[in-house]
């Protein structure tokens, strides 16, 4: 269970301080799939690295399983199960997809079978891709299955994705929502999605709405599309007063 008390980030700006995030607290149970959704610059990502241990907090607490790992590293939150998923994911020159599969599982003798395993549960087939570099061969696509297949491999209990959707094709994100589905219905660990796809959104058990820095709504994607829709025509004349008119 990840659970996150009173947490808030500030940078410095001139001679004060500007607030990122504030005060947000927050509990979720274990194998659940959690959409963080809002407008572009309202603190989703900067949530999502404090967890991962990529940015610091400047207060609060963050507990995983009872532990407080508010002090710890990426490396110490990775052994503990913590995992990142880029919204653009590193390309590597000279490593191979089985390379990496490899790294990520921590077994040096990691056999064919069980990388054709991971690949398979993102829609790729370890004959075509097991022996090709991670580098700019691949589409963004295949990157970024690739890297839920490393993440599969480290047998992650909490996994974190950064708008997944961001950059790939119309086909490969089915793919990757459909690989979404798969991981949540195994039950194979908990899941933090930052996303603006509705798509994405109606696959979570939580949806979290991030904006100026706080948690604006919860609920269920029943509940909260409606919602986002309201903010969003609510910003916009022309929306709606065309709204209104139907």
């Amino acid at each position: 269970m990840l659970e996150l008390k009173s947490i808030s980030y500030s940078v410095r700006e001139g001679d004060g301080e500007l607030g990122i995030l504030n005060d947000i607290s927050l509990t979720i149970p274990d194998h659940r799939l959690v959409v963080f959704t809002g407008p572009n610059g309202g603190g989703k990502t900067t949530l999502a690295k404090i967890i991962m241990g990529l940015v610091t907090p400047t207060a609060g607490q963050i507990l995983w399983n009872g532990q407080d790992i508010t002090s710890l590293g990426i490396t110490e939150r990775a052994r503990l199960g913590i995992s990142y998923g880029f919204q653009q994911p590193p390309r590597f020159k000279g490593l191979t997809v089985r390379d990496l599969l490899t790294l990520a599982s921590g077994d040096e003798k990691l056999s064919k079978d069980k990388c054709c395993q991971y690949l398979t549960r993102v829609g790729l087939c370890a004959n075509d891709y097991l022996d090709r570099e991670v580098d700019v061969s691949l589409s963004g696509g295949e990157v970024k299955r690739i890297e839920i297949a490393s993440i599969l491999a480290r047998n992650a209990q909490l996994m974190i994705f950064d708008e997944p959707e961001a950059g790939i094709d119309l086909w490969s994100f089915a793919r990757l929502t459909e690989t979404f589905e798969q991981i949540h219905a195994a039950g194979s660990g908990t899941m933090i999605i930052i996303s603006h796809q509705e798509r994405i959104i109606s696959l979570a058990d939580e949806v979290i709405v991030v904006g100026d820095g706080r948690l604006r709504h919860r609920g269920s994607a029943a509940e909260i599309l409606p919602r986002i829709l309201a903010d969003t025509l609510g910003g916009c004349p022309v929306l709606t007063k065309e709204a209104n008119a139907q």
